[in-house]
């Protein structure tokens, strides 16, 4: 191969970059996925039950959602590596505070702080994926860095119930922190990168006049609050109703980052056809799976073998829509991702406090089918996005 050759084939090559960000997209999401599978065990700790257990997660929601919101302008004005760093220090902060919270107001005042410093976190990590992708891979780029959400499955939440079951749930925290160290030395060479604009912050609100975002937002909400909304329970549908052991929810993660994985070698394939045309019909797909959800919720391997396939269709929407999302104006990308985790993490909220009264009093059936039916707006509001005209949202040769 000729020198030429090696350049050109190294320029199109998925940067170093992407996997330092799929570690620091596995170290949040291990914090915002575990608690599910461990709020049995975090609830019997502070004498509680699991929906008051899980106001924590929405605490951690709505701090990442006002994060977003108020701070993602900073990572245009000083560069998304550095804005990074300082998120990741004080995510692993309240991460250690969590682990070590005496009472359940402590544990949960823990999560609203990690959700402030995601919520800085997210859209750097996004911001800077879309910088290293090179021209044409941007899919696959970006499917590198979303394995992070497997690896935090797989390596994190799955383990996380086998953990709280052997040696207590605040073992997982300290886990997760040392982890998270690892992940902090990786981001090193990411400190300079995203280049620093010095203007003075713009809001992300800012962003709400780009052209095609309102229903491109309205899209993630839906989606969002659909799998928050279906995640924060099934532990407890498997622990309370189905009779199983908390491990029993490590299983059905690993299930889902296994399929969440699996979608990454088809991320090229999305690249070739083009996001704006698959966006709705992912978007239907997973709500198809919640259909299946619904008739399977009594039967173990029927739901591990349906998570399987939720992994891979949420793998497949979260894709295209950040990609989506990132096309509508780069000049204000991290503005624009700003409102993404924003929104994401307002779902989170919503999901986690406004499905708990459904799953109170109709069961975990109850809340795949307001999953489905959420899913619907979802590919409608695709459906209605205009298309930007970007390099990616046009067929490959």
């Amino acid at each position: 191969m000729t020198n030429e050759n090696q350049t050109a084939s190294d320029a199109h090559r998925i940067p170093a970059a992407a996997y330092a960000l799929c570690l620091c997209i596995g170290l949040v999401g291990a914090n915002s996925l575990a608690l599910g599978p461990i709020a049995p065990r975090v609830a019997e700790s502070f004498a509680s039950d699991v929906p008051a257990v899980m106001t924590a997660s929405a605490a951690f929601g709505i701090g990442t959602a006002a994060s977003a919101l108020l701070l993602a302008g900073l990572i245009d004005r000083f560069g998304a590596g550095r804005m990074l760093r300082y998120a990741l220090l004080a995510f692993l902060a309240a991460l250690a505070a969590s682990g070590a919270a005496p009472i359940l107001p402590a544990f949960v005042g823990a999560q609203l702080l990690a959700g402030i410093a995601a919520g800085l976190a997210l859209p750097s990590i996004y911001t800077l994926a879309a910088l290293a992708a090179p021209a044409g891979r941007e899919s696959d780029t970006l499917g590198v860095v979303l394995f992070g959400w497997t690896l935090s499955m797989v390596a994190g939440v799955s383990l996380s119930a086998v953990v709280a079951d052997l040696f207590g749930w605040r073992m997982v925290y300290g886990l997760v922190v040392v982890a998270g160290l690892a992940a902090m030395a990786g981001t090193t060479k990411l400190t300079a990168s995203g280049a620093a604009t010095g203007r003075a912050a713009p809001s992300p609100l800012s962003a709400l006049r780009v052209p095609g975002i309102a229903p491109l937002l309205l899209a993630c909400a839906a989606f969002m609050a659909s799998f928050y909304g279906v995640y924060a329970y099934v532990g407890d549908h498997l622990h309370r109703v189905l009779g199983l052991p908390v491990s029993a929810g490590g299983l059905l993660a690993l299930c889902y980052g296994l399929g969440f994985g699996a979608t990454t070698f088809l991320d090229r394939w999305i690249d070739r056809l083009g996001p704006a045309r698959l966006l709705p019909v992912f978007f239907a797909v997973v709500g198809a799976v919640y259909l299946a959800m619904s008739l399977a919720a009594a039967s173990y391997p029927a739901l591990l073998a349906v998570v399987f396939f939720w992994g891979m269709a949420n793998h497949a929407g979260l894709n295209v829509l950040i990609l989506r999302l990132g096309a509508l104006d780069p000049s204000r990308r991290g503005a624009i991702m700003g409102l993404n985790s924003s929104v994401t993490y307002l779902a989170l909220f919503v999901g986690t406090t406004g499905f708990g009264p459904l799953y109170a009093s109709a069961g975990f059936p109850a809340l795949a089918g307001l999953a489905v039916a959420l899913m619907l707006v979802a590919a409608l509001a695709a459906t209605l996005a205009p298309r930007a005209a970007t390099a990616s949202d046009q067929p490959a040769a």
